[in-house]
């Protein structure tokens, strides 16, 4: 059991998949507990940009039709700063 304190961090084995285009953020992230970095151009639109990194995660079978995923953005998008946005979705 982990209690308040006790310098333990929890066992959490949900994988975050994380969406760049820039290899540089890629390679940052790969050293980041349960995050699994990907390469994907994004566009600036965001509801642009949600559609494709949905179909970037069925083409690779990590979501399926029906499946709810949470994803994360800074708006607006390409900006500097920090996350701003949360969305619960379900892969269609």
């Amino acid at each position: 059991m982990i209690t308040p304190g006790s310098g333990k961090k929890p066992a959490i084995h949900i994988p975050i998949y994380a969406l760049t285009p820039k290899v540089a953020t890629q390679r940052k992230m790969a050293m980041y507990r349960n995050v699994r970095p990907l390469l994907m151009d994004t566009s600036a639109d965001r509801d642009t940009a949600l559609e494709q990194a949905e179909g970037h995660l069925k083409s690779r079978n990590i979501v399926q039709q029906g499946d709810l995923y949470a994803i994360t953005c800074g708006e607006p998008m390409g900006a500097p700063g920090g996350t701003n946005m949360l969305k619960i979705c379900r892969a269609s």
